[in-house]
């Protein structure tokens, strides 16, 4: 779960119009103000709380994708979308400090070892496994209904020979099993991966036969997504523990939808779009028409006098709104548009009754039509 449950703008101080630099800027100011090493120590705990919420707040504001996020949905809606490790990854911290002779990857350890270790530690090996990303593309009614896809993916497993070593180990003589070196950096103290063993604390004295010293194995598995109704192009999943094998637990599967469009059906949110054509007698005499809806067809009243182009709601037959939750789950509406169709190729019976027709019908009969002859005398009259 996220951090803090403040508002962003209003942790760092900023207004919701500041740019990435105004960000910047003032995420600078407060880290060296709260720097846990920069207080007194009876206020270092205090201290380390204030600099992971504001470090929260510049790794959701400074990523535009994050941010827009959270301008639209707010905490709540952000919050269900986003987990600590997801905000904090690939968070840009490069240019911080660099004035101050600290790198962005070192600030990223800091914090990596305030959060447990997110952001850097040991070895992606004996740590935790690498996040996996896929695609997966669904038929439109898969996606408006929901269902369970099987897909295959490739991934690294810990090798069950050597359970993730890869192979006999000895401690690393440089870092003496600590995995890292301590340096002074001003006004705080640095801990770098330790450059013999890359973080391990050991070394491979002799490497698996299985893994051939990795310590994971490449594997085929078949895992289980299931598709909630309602899901759209463009919208991810995330499948937690479905990614690679490490020693301190799996990584994450995250899957990329993309929905086939329909044959008939389009959709704009929740509501689904159908044209529907009707007879032109239909359209003046008005009739009861079946109209089709994802579950099957539902019976429609067209009002005598319809003219092409109207719109009909059918309440409830749409796609079930993906944001709303629980019992609160609602449907769409089905939106008929009726497409009154001019008969082509008449015989010559069909054609008489239709001229019969025509004499007898008075302007009043086409009242639309008067009125816009009507408007178009005054246009052009001289």
């Amino acid at each position: 779960m996220p951090i803090t449950n403040r508002d962003y703008y209003e942790v760092l101080g900023v207004a919701k119009t500041a740019s990435v630099d105004d960000i910047k800027r003032a995420y600078r100011a407060l880290a060296m103000k709260h720097h846990p090493d920069r207080v007194e120590a009876a206020h270092k705990k205090e201290a380390e709380e204030k600099f992971k919420e504001i470090s929260e707040a510049y790794a959701v504001l400074s990523d535009p994708q994050k941010r827009q996020v959270y301008d639209q949905y707010g905490h709540a809606g952000f919050d269900q979308r986003y987990t600590t490790e997801d905000i904090f990854r690939n968070a840009d911290f490069s240019s911080i400090f660099e004035d101050a002779g600290i790198g962005g990857s070192i600030f990223e350890e800091i914090l990596g070892g305030m959060f447990g270790g997110g952001l850097g530690g040991r070895s992606q090996r004996s740590g935790r496994g690498s996040d996996l990303e896929m695609a997966l593309e669904v038929d439109f009614e898969e996606a408006a209904l929901g269902v369970t896809k099987t897909v295959t993916v490739p991934r690294r497993e810990i090798c069950e020979t050597c359970k993730g070593s890869g192979g006999e180990r000895v401690t690393c003589t440089t870092c003496k099993g600590a995995g890292q070196i301590r340096q002074s950096a001003g006004f705080m103290v640095i801990a770098r991966p330790c450059p013999k063993c890359s973080g391990e604390g050991s070394t491979l004295k002799k490497a698996c036969p299985a893994c051939r010293g990795d310590g994971r194995i490449r594997f085929e598995r078949k895992i289980e997504v299931k598709v909630p109704a309602g899901i759209e192009t463009g919208m991810r999943l995330r499948l937690s523990g479905e990614g690679e094998g490490g020693t301190r637990g799996r990584g994450d599967l995250y899957v990329h939808l993309r929905v086939r469009p329909h044959a008939i059906f389009r959709r704009d949110g929740a509501d689904l779009q159908v044209d529907y054509p009707i007879s032109i007698s239909h359209a003046a005499l008005g009739a009861e028409v079946d109209v089709p809806t994802l579950s099957g067809r539902v019976s429609m009243k067209v009002p005598a006098g319809t003219q092409s182009g109207t719109v009909f709601r059918v309440r409830g037959k749409g796609i079930a709104d993906i944001q709303s939750t629980g019992r609160s789950v609602r449907n769409g509406d089905l939106l008929v548009r009726v497409i009154v169709e001019t008969p082509a190729n008449l015989n010559g019976m069909q054609r008489k009754l239709f001229e019969e027709l025509g004499r007898g019908l008075g302007e009043e009969s086409y009242p639309s039509r008067r009125s816009f002859l009507s408007k178009l005398k005054d246009l052009f009259r001289d």
